[in-house]
């Protein structure tokens, strides 16, 4: 029983993903300079995340709108490298999470609400 449900989840979550991608968003246009700067920023970001995850599909169109190249790293597998690193690092597994490295310190952000609004502030 625990098996079918996680497959239903799964398959429910691939199909919210899926429609996610085929609906356009009108993506925030910026001139050549500003881009460069929105790009440079970016770099110092990564969205920790599940792929059928519904807030993490909300963040990531979020960042497609907000037309910024944010790297995504897959946190559902069990035992693998980027779930352990957030476990080690913030004590918990929870995504949607943006890891914001600036300064050489790092900071975990939890919260899709933070982390839109975060987002919408720093490149909005």
């Amino acid at each position: 029983m625990k098996i079918l449900l996680k497959a239903f989840r799964n398959g429910l979550g691939a199909l919210i993903a899926l429609i996610s991608r085929l609906i356009p968003v009108k993506k925030v246009k910026r001139d050549t300079d500003a881009q460069a700067v929105a790009d440079t920023k970016a770099q110092t970001i990564e969205l920790y995340q599940f792929f059928a995850c519904p807030f993490c599909i909300i963040i990531r169109r979020v960042i497609r709108r907000l037309n910024i190249n944010i790297v995504t790293r897959n946190a559902q597998t069990r035992g693998g490298m980027y779930r352990e690193e957030m476990m080690k690092e913030t004590g918990k597994v929870q995504v949607p999470c943006l890891k914001i490295t600036e300064n050489g310190k790092v900071t975990w952000m939890f919260e899709s609400a933070d982390i839109k609004a975060y987002l919408e502030k720093e490149f909005g």
